[in-house]
């Protein structure tokens, strides 16, 4: 909201339109011209949320947005606003406590993002002015002023590139602080500009810039720049991605540049990055809500029974004004509506402490506090990028333990992302194993067997291909003096396929030397140096899954070098020359290679010229740039002839089958989304052991479905037809789903991108608007899905899909690449892999790993522990205050419910916030009721918690059971006794607690050290400010008697006794079931083989919760 405000107050009338105009250095145009300063944002970077003025009023809004703050502050009110029976100390300091408490908190965490603006703000730039660099703060920085930037610093805004110290006008760059990338990668001034290397000459530009507004796509940029002369007309230049650098990115390897500033401040593509994440909250807050409804029901009913109650006491003449108490005048002359009502209130106020208040605070702090555990998880560690787990929200820790399906990436994320060229194919004839240039293994595929290898300058135009046909750019090293030392060569680029490919051409003797003005340098198999211009880059992307380059030769050829996937290029190559290298990229697919095909044409003179029209003419497009481009790139991309086409190995993480395996035996279902094809992922699938050689693959894909000419019938027939299936071999039962699919028939569905589209994207007026229901009926019974040829969007249609499931089944995705961010932003928690595509993915998770294995132990140790802790806070928090206010309930019955309170104030006030905050909080942090190692080695364990299992209306009814009893207990016991019930519930945390240490045993003995020590305290002394001191010195005097000390022995055994019996019940339960369980082992043993899948299989063991 403020970012809007803001922006609508500084941007002036640039948001009228879709593009702004920048004036280099704040110039006109001319010198006729007068310059107009426009009204763009500054540059200050505003992260905080609160400033010194409006911190209280906006602080304290949004913590009263809270059902239980806005309760107590109304009970608050109430008591002093109306003459009820406790002071209005006991509601207001609690409350006064749990605000103050989150104020200060939230308060430091603004302070420290106040602080890291006020970094960034005030750090020192250099502005080119009238030809001098002029040093100023970051802060002051306006659009269009000359920014000049020195090597290994951050840019300070975003910046158009106009020159750089190198006679090329390029310039290195990392983007790790915004995507994680390490790698350099290369920007490029307009050619028109890369002279202008000193502040003099800069100063002397006139030029303007149109460029699209602000938006967050840290990959995407559309402009150009028109370059005024006296001599001459403007020049226009297209500006691109690659002409745009970002605010906190760092100039490497460059002695200086100067750009242009074109976004500043919060209008910056970082600071639009971290803006709009949508805030996900987890069932347990569900929960808390639907609790807090409840027992705000059970006080309203307590109200009105005593209400009415009270009246039919005071029915009879007697009861109503006895002759102790007469009433006055004004309590006579009193209207009895309004009377009931005050009564009424004054009875709500009297329960009050049966909504816990305290409640939200510590879970807060569990939840804040609970999250240090995953960063300082050693296991987390990952050597090779030393770092370890990242938790960028600790809001759902406790969905870790509660999830149901699991979204995975398949490259870079069950895979290593690490690239090796494994093999080519050369018009039909495999090279592999080379041990000297091209004379290597040669091999056919399909019909051409009797070719023993392919001719030797298609060899050559193959490997030339893979030498132009990328974005690699060279990083070399300070020994490298010319191109004779090529095996000095550093290979530097974003996409680990392209340097596996580069380093292919190398082993077969074709070495990439480096672009220089242009001119890409290729050293041949006889150590000769050729030069190719390169005109244009069509640049690769996720929809055209290709990318291709136009080069020149030195005699003058001007050829089209293209590759990508095979579903790309087969549709655009001449048919007769396919079926050889498809039998060769099946082939290598099956054995889970990844694989791309080659392709070139010829272009004629003439034709170039109308291509350089179109391409320029697409590029200085400032609307729809892309789409123009695209349909540019396919007019292009078309009539070409397959050369051949290569294969990659991309290794299986390490453990990611035993991740696979392990989640499976933890109920939950696993499904891969990937861009591959479908034999590459389907191999990968096996390998990682997400299908087993026992699943039946039921298939929806492309190839099944073409077998009819109407491929909605053919579509709606195989989803009938597997559904029958399914549901033959899975009736209908009253069992678990996770458990049932453990011993039937596996299924394995695999779907690709397009068949989809078919499903979710049906005709409204054909039979097939059951599809998508239909579709999701299959899902449910699947053990796992396949899902290849995911487009971004896709995948996050199909976390969305699941989501909205019957039961809203709680959704995991985990990624690597900025492809990921999609599904990851979508699920319910979003797992970021730092790989090697980036930290886009990192960056927009809740949680970040190293690698794939670790997500076992995040969610069957810690989300499981997370879970039990705060499920266990939860219910324990009502329990113990209904334990509390119950007495005060019953006391009622036998004050003539006068609104009498049986506690004194002072313990009102201090029984949430002293007397058993601390323990709960210990407990919940610390608590391990079942030891790591066994969570992690039997992953059915995690099934037990599922579902939301320990805060439903089982558990729920079994905790208000246990706090009624209780309650009922000591009220009646201590009949004649004043006593609170500290002692008893701090005793039934420290039954509950499996896990001691000293920190446990130090809150809950000193909080009832605590409690004994207040009492004499507060009974010990007179105080003069108080009117009345009911407690003096009879807590002191109830100890001085041995009744009373066998009343709370006893009375704590009587109310405890459910629990212990319930405790001692299930440990013999437990026994005779593991000795049970043994003897059925030692059988199987004798007449069985082993299994298969022994950890999916395994029998379920409750040994692991034996006390």
């Amino acid at each position: 909201m403020f970012r809007r405000s803001f922006n609508r107050f500084c941007a002036g009338e640039e948001k009228r339109v879709g593009t702004r105009t920048v004036f280099v250095g704040s110039h006109p145009i001319s010198s006729a011209d007068t310059y107009i300063a426009q009204r763009f944002c500054d540059n200050r970077i505003v992260s905080s949320k609160y400033t010194l003025w409006n911190f209280l009023p906006k602080n304290l809004f949004e913590q009263f947005r809270r059902i239980a703050n806005f309760y107590f502050l109304i009970i608050f009110l109430v008591q002093v606003t109306v003459d009820t029976p406790t002071s209005p100390v006991t509601s207001g300091l609690p409350l006064f406590f749990v605000i103050t408490v989150t104020a200060i908190k939230q308060g430091y965490e603004d302070w420290l993002r106040h602080r890291a603006d006020n970094e960034v703000n005030k750090r020192t730039v250099y502005i080119i002015e009238n030809a001098k660099r002029v040093r100023k703060e970051s802060e002051k920085i306006k659009v269009g002023d000359v920014v000049e930037v020195q090597a290994n610093e951050t840019f300070p805004c975003d910046l158009i590139l106009l020159s750089s110290c190198t006679i090329d006008g390029i310039c290195y760059v990392t983007t790790a602080s915004l995507d994680g990338e390490s790698n350099c990668k290369t920007h490029y001034a307009v050619r028109d500009t890369i002279a202008l290397c000193t502040a003099e000459s800069i100063d002397t530009l006139r030029a303007a810039i149109e460029c699209e507004q602000p938006q967050p796509d840290l990959y995407k940029f559309v402009g150009r720049i028109n370059i005024y002369s006296n001599s001459r007309e403007a020049v226009a230049r297209s500006l691109g991605p690659e002409n745009l650098l970002l605010k906190g990115a760092t100039l490497k390897n460059t002695k200086k540049i100067y750009g242009v500033a074109v976004y500043t401040g919060m209008e910056t593509k970082m600071a639009l990055n971290y803006q709009g994440k949508s805030q996900k909250r987890s069932a347990v807050e569900k929960s808390i809500n639907v609790f807090l409804i409840v027992y705000l029901f059970i006080l309203l009913t307590k109200a009105a029974v005593c209400t009415t109650l009270k009246y039919v006491w005071q029915s009879t003449p007697y009861n109503d004004e006895p002759w102790y108490n007469q009433k006055t005048q004004k309590e006579r002359d009193t209207m009895k509506v309004l009377k009931i009502f005050t009564d009424f209130l004054s009875f709500m106020v009297l329960f009050n402490f049966i909504i816990p208040v305290s409640m939200y605070v510590t879970v807060e702090m569990q939840k804040f506090l609970g999250s240090f555990f995953i960063s300082w998880d050693k296991d987390f560690y990952d050597e090779e990028i030393n770092e370890g787990a990242l938790v960028n929200t600790s809001d759902l820790n406790e969905e870790l333990g509660q999830v149901d399906y699991v979204f995975t990436d398949k490259t870079g994320t069950l895979t290593e992302n690490s690239m090796e060229f494994i093999e080519c194919c050369i018009d039909g004839h495999k090279y592999k194993d080379v041990t000297q240039e091209t004379d290597g293994l040669s091999q056919t595929d399909g019909s051409l067997t009797y070719f023993d290898k392919a001719d030797k300058n298609q060899e050559e135009l193959f490997l030339r291909a893979l030498c132009l046909c990328h974005t690699v750019e060279i990083k070399r090293n300070d020994a490298v003096d010319g191109a004779t030392e090529s095996a000095e060569l550093t290979y530097v680029s974003s996409s680990p396929d392209e340097i596996a490919l580069v380093k292919g051409a190398k082993k077969y003797g074709f070495t990439f030397l480096g672009i220089q003005n242009d001119h890409m340098r290729v050293e041949n198999q006889r150590k000769e140096i050729e030069e190719y211009e390169l005109l244009h880059t069509l640049n690769f992307d996720s929809v055209r899954r290709r990318m291709s380059v136009i080069v020149k030769t030195q005699a003058g050829d001007i050829l089209l070098f293209c590759k990508g996937a095979d579903s790309a290029v087969f549709p655009r190559v001449q048919n007769h020359k396919i079926e050889s290298t498809k039998a060769h990229v099946d082939r290598n697919a099956m054995d889970g290679y990844r694989t791309l095909c080659v392709a070139f044409k010829e272009i004629a003179p003439d034709d170039y010229e109308r291509i350089d029209r179109q391409l320029i003419e697409a590029k200085m497009a400032l609307q729809d740039r892309e789409e123009k481009m695209e349909k540019v790139f396919d007019d292009i991309e078309a009539n070409m002839n397959l050369i051949g086409a290569t294969a990659v190995e991309d290794k299986l993480q390490d453990q990611a089958a035993e991740t696979i395996e392990a989640l499976h035996a933890a109920g939950l279902k696993v499904w891969v989304l990937t861009g591959d094809k479908m034999e590459t992922a389907k191999s990968t699938c096996y390998a990682c052991r997400l299908f087993q050689t026992s699943t039946e693959l039921l298939e929806l894909t492309t190839k099944t479905i073409e077998e009819s000419e109407r491929k909605e019938d053919r579509l709606h027939e195989l989803l009938i037809e597997y559904r029958k299936k399914l549901l033959h071999e899975f009736p209908k039962s009253t069992r678990s789903p996770k458990k049932a699919w453990t011993e039937h028939q596996e299924y394995g569905l695999i779907i690709d991108g397009s068949t989809l589209s078919l499903i979710l994207n049906s005709s409204q007026d054909s039979s097939s608007n059951n599809y998508k229901s239909i579709f999701l009926q299959i899902c449910m019974k699947c053990t796992a899905v396949l899902c290849c040829r995911m487009a971004p969007l896709q995948k996050a249609q199909i976390v969305r899909m699941v989501k909205n499931l019957k039961g809203s089944p709680i959704t995991l995705s985990i990624g690597d690449g900025a492809n990921d961010v999609s599904m990851i932003l979508e699920s319910h928690v979003g797992i970021g892999i730092k790989g090697k595509e980036g930290r886009q993915a990192a960056r927009n998770s809740d949680y970040s790993v190293p690698k794939f294995k670790h997500l076992k132990k995040l969610l069957l140790a810690h989300g499981h522990l997370y879970y039990v802790r705060i499920a266990h806070l939860v219910q324990y928090f009502f329990y113990k205050n209904l334990c509390f206010i119950l007495p005060q309930f019953l006391y009622q019955f036998f004050c003539g419910f006068s609104q009498q309170p049986l506690y004194d104030a002072a313990y009102l006030t201090m029984y949430n916030i002293c007397f058993t905050s601390l323990p709960i909080l210990a407990y919940s942090l610390l608590e391990q009721h079942i030891n790591i190692d066994t969570l992690t080695s039997d992953p059915q364990l995690y099934m037990k918690i599922s579902g939301n299992a320990m805060l439903q209306l089982g558990p729920f009814l079994y905790w208000t059971f246990l706090a009624t009893f209780e309650g009922t207990v000591f009220f009646f016991g201590t009949y004649f006794l004043f006593q609170t019930s500290s002692l008893e519930e701090n005793a039934k945390l420290a039954l509950d607690t499996r896990f001691w240490t000293w920190i446990n045993h130090f809150v809950i003995w000193g909080s009832l050290a605590f409690y004994v020590f207040f009492s004499f305290f507060w009974g010990g002394i007179i105080w003069s400010f108080l009117k009345q001191q009911r407690m003096y010195f009879v807590f002191a005097q109830m100890l001085s008697s041995i009744s009373t000390w066998l009343a709370i022995v006893l009375l704590i055994f009587i109310s405890l006794f459910p629990e212990i019996l319930l405790i001692v019940l299930n440990n013999v339960r437990r026994r005779s079931a593991r000795r049970n369980l043994s003897c059925k082992k030692a059988s199987d043993s004798l007449s069985t083989r082993p299994s298969v899948r022994p950890l999916l299989l395994r029998t379920f063991s409750d040994e692991s919760n034996i006390l």
